[in-house]
């Protein structure tokens, strides 16, 4: 089986500094839409993989999230695509949980849900995204969308070559259905950041 494990804020959709809120607040990132419906029309299963601790703070309750979430998922459906999942962290970070990117227990999950092996890839804009993709096994991809920007010296620095780094989500479709062999190495010439 074919899986794609995503991150939400930062890859699929705006990363807002006071966190998406509602349905209203969620926009999807420009090209998000239209790459997460490629993706599952050449027969990838799309897993999102998120924090959201705006839940364990107290700031929106879980059936809040969830209505996001529904909206989301709708949305790339009526598009054509698919989510088949999402699993989400919502505790705060000091509660010490072992779901908590960079801690790698909800990819880990998704991995024995899905049935899994570590042959996938978990697209990331953070740095704790890339720490829990390795630690978990599976191979991290660093896009510069969200705060990826600001975040990718810091995974270079920490991680290197282990790392394959793209743009943004638009950029990982051609990588995955054209030649993926290399998943592992830097990014195309195309990108071309530090």
């Amino acid at each position: 089986m074919r899986a794609l494990l995503l991150d939400r804020d930062g890859v699929i959709c705006e990363n807002r500094s006071g966190y998406v809120r509602s349905p209203e607040q969620f926009r999807f990132l420009h090209g998000a839409l239209d790459a997460l419906v490629a993706l599952t029309r050449a027969g990838y299963r799309l897993i999102v993989v998120t924090n959201q601790s705006m839940v364990g703070r107290g700031i929106v309750p879980r059936a809040g999230l969830d209505a996001i979430h529904r909206l989301m998922c709708g949305e790339v459906e009526r598009a054509g695509g698919a989510i088949a999942d999402v699993l989400v962290c919502t505790h705060a970070p000091d509660a010490g949980c072992r779901c908590r990117k960079p801690q790698p227990g909800l990819i880990l999950e998704a991995l024995r849900r899905h049935g899994l092996d570590d042959e996938v890839c978990f697209v990331g804009d953070h740095t704790d995204d890339v720490t829990a993709a390795l630690r978990a096994g599976v191979r991290p991809i660093h896009v510069e969308t969200g705060r990826g920007r600001a975040s990718r010296a810091r995974v270079r620095w920490l991680y290197s070559d282990r790392v394959t780094y793209l743009a943004g989500l638009p950029d990982v479709t051609p990588l995955l259905l054209g030649d993926a062999s290399d998943l592992a190495g830097t990014a195309p010439a195309a990108s071309t950041h530090p």
